[in-house]
């Protein structure tokens, strides 16, 4: 067996996944990524994205191929180690703000410190400056129901920074943001993953937001594909432009 390389914090080999109903998700995709990167996943909706971000978080286990992370064997684990390594190494951004109702704003954004067993107070003075720098921390003692849909995907966007995961798994986090709000948003995720170190992979649609991405790579029904980009043709004839798979 290929042991991941060493410079690859996250590492998987020959993905598949199909749904219940038998829709592919992903078919045969294999990614490095190395320690501190920002990938994003790119490609139409339907694509696969999301799939393989839950497949390589290790929140569903791949039908078949290998995930590693930092030299362990992701899809040996059992669900009870699954779990454990997600809640500690990991963090996710939904496309659409889930929050305990029961909270308010700054014990939502603490939760996760807590559970790995943090103090309430340091939680809470963590949780507070990524309020801050995501421009809702005038609404610390607020809860999620007196938020607008925008301000609560702050919110869990400041809940999965709060903890530094090694990586953080990003599903069209800025969807239900103004595209006024996207930029603010993402230069924040993206300036905190590099001064923390964090590793970061994005899945989106939006080709703008894949630009903040140190590397791309593009799925199309499941599989990985480039696009090449052919030299200029006569402008009777056009210009060309195809996707090969890989």
């Amino acid at each position: 067996m290929e042991a991941p390389p060493d410079n690859d914090v996250l590492w998987a080999r020959s993905l598949h996944f199909s749904h219940p109903d038998g829709s592919p998700g992903v078919a045969g995709v294999s990614l490095g990524v190395r320690e501190g990167e920002i990938l994003a996943v790119s490609g139409p909706r339907g694509s696969g994205k999301t799939t393989l971000l839950r497949c390589l978080s290790g929140l569903v286990p791949a039908q078949h191929g290998e995930v590693w992370f930092n030299s362990t064997a992701v899809h040996r684990m059992g669900p009870v180690t699954r779990e454990r390594l997600r809640r500690d190494r990991f963090g996710w951004i939904d496309p659409k703000p889930t929050l305990v109702p029961e909270l308010n704003v700054w014990e939502n954004t603490a939760l996760p410190l807590m559970l790995r067993g943090t103090g309430r107070r340091r939680a809470k003075v963590a949780a507070l400056e990524w309020l801050e720098r995501l421009d809702v921390g005038d609404k610390a003692r607020s809860h999620p129901a007196g938020l607008q849909q925008a301000e609560r995907q702050r919110v869990c966007i400041a809940r999965a920074l709060a903890p530094a995961p090694t990586i953080l798994f990003a599903d069209e986090p800025t969807a239900p943001l103004h595209r006024a709000d996207r930029a603010h948003v993402l230069r924040t995720l993206t300036t905190a993953a590099r001064s923390h170190g964090i590793t970061v992979v994005l899945a989106t649609h939006d080709a703008d937001t894949a630009a903040l991405a140190d590397r791309k790579v593009s799925l199309l029904d499941g599989r990985r594909v480039n696009t090449v980009h052919l030299p200029p043709v006569p402008e009777a004839e056009g210009r060309a432009e195809c996707s090969l798979s890989v």
